[in-house]
């Protein structure tokens, strides 16, 4: 099979005249003639080599590369610059970018295509280098329509019984620097790496910096743990760099779970459609039911399948105002996953201890609730593999 090449170019000329170059050679080519086609295309058609323009009127060709590299599933692609512009700046500036390899206009078919079969045979041994294929985790986002609903109290204990009743490796990240939790409660001193990774250029985070990242509780679970320090809230706008660190982290453990918190940051707006499984925690208050009718609203319009969600219902206290099951599942209507009864103490106790509420009392009924919603995810990794 012929080797696909996308061209993004807007000069029309360019695209016709090095397409057909380029099908003499034998390779199948796509065009584009902007940034946003290109990156469209780049999706529907999964090409082996980008052969990308400079100076395009929506979106230059910096721009393009910076999004390929951001994105796992196109940050393996050879991307070849072809521009006009030949200043040692420019070259920097796209090598900074993500591009593998630069060549000026105008330029000798014959010299094209030794670029082109360069790029192509070191992205071959590339491939071959590092398998077999890295995996990829279950990658499971838990979210709440407004915080105190428990979202990391649920992330904690469906982690921890990943972690302790399979053989599985599991990660729970902390996503909202600056608002961290969990490790304080879970007793670790210092936390500051996955604020660290947030302030350092995306193309800079490798696996290795992020697996140094992870806390290991002494359960065995690995944590990603934001920071509690309110300066380091506005690092929740550093996306680049949580697409950067996502990339690395969805190849680490078998489940990954991200405590997104709160509402829809422009964060969890970018994390939640790479999520293969959404978990929406609520509790039976009428006020908060009907909230998150609007927040399962919101999830469908970024264009989240319905049949990826999982509804738990988290009541916290005991209260004469919680609604039963079946008044909850009318207001919201919808479905009902799992239910988590009131435990204060249990969950007071376990921060008293330093540990995960599910662990200080292993045959509460409050793990049996876990161990149904943690069925419900485990299947979800059985179908993928």
């Amino acid at each position: 099979m012929a080797e696909k090449i996308l061209i993004i170019d807007d000069d029309l000329d360019t695209l016709r005249l090095v397409g057909l170059m380029l099908q003499k050679q034998g390779y199948e080519i796509v065009a584009a003639n902007n940034g946003e086609q290109g990156l469209q295309k780049v999706e529907e058609e999964d090409p082996d080599l980008i052969l990308l323009d400079v100076m395009m009127p929506d979106m230059d060709g910096y721009e393009v590369a910076r999004r390929l590299r951001q994105n796992h599933q196109t940050a393996r692609i050879p991307i070849l610059m072809f521009t006009a512009k030949s200043q040692l700046d420019d070259k920097v500036t796209g090598f900074e970018a993500g591009v593998d390899d630069y060549i000026t206009k105008p330029t000798h078919p014959t010299e094209l295509h030794a670029h082109v079969k360069a790029l192509l045979a070191r992205s071959v041994k590339a491939e071959v280098a590092v398998a077999p294929a890295k995996k990829k985790s279950l990658l499971v986002g838990i979210v709440s329509v407004r915080g105190g609903l428990g979202v990391s109290t649920v992330a904690l204990n469906l982690g921890s019984y990943l972690q302790t009743e399979t053989e599985d490796d599991v990660v729970v990240a902390e996503m909202q620097p600056g608002l961290g939790t969990i490790g304080r409660d879970l007793g670790f001193e210092e936390f500051d790496e996955f604020a660290s990774l947030l302030k350092s250029a995306p193309e800079d985070i490798t696996t290795d910096d992020v697996e140094a990242a992870l806390n290991k509780h002494k359960s065995g679970l690995r944590l990603l743990l934001a920071s509690e320090q309110p300066s380091d809230t506005p690092l929740i706008g550093a996306l680049p760099q949580y697409k950067a660190i996502l990339r690395q982290l969805i190849g680490i453990p078998d489940f990954l779970i991200l405590d997104l918190g709160a509402s829809l940051s422009r964060m969890s707006q970018a994390l939640l459609p790479e999520c293969d499984h959404i978990i929406v925690v609520i509790e039976g208050v009428t006020n908060t039911i009907a909230h998150s009718k609007l927040l399962l609203k919101d999830l469908l319009e970024l264009g989240i399948d319905k049949k990826n969600f999982t509804i738990v219902m988290n009541n916290r206290v005991r209260s004469e105002q919680l609604l039963s099951l079946s008044q909850v599942e009318k207001g919201l209507e919808a479905h009902i996953g799992a239910t988590f009864t009131p435990s204060p103490e249990l969950h007071a106790q376990a921060i008293r201890l330093n540990t995960v509420g599910i662990l200080v009392q292993p045959e509460s009924i409050v793990k049996q609730q876990y161990k149904k919603l943690a069925e419900i995810i485990g299947n979800l990794k059985v179908e993928e593999e």
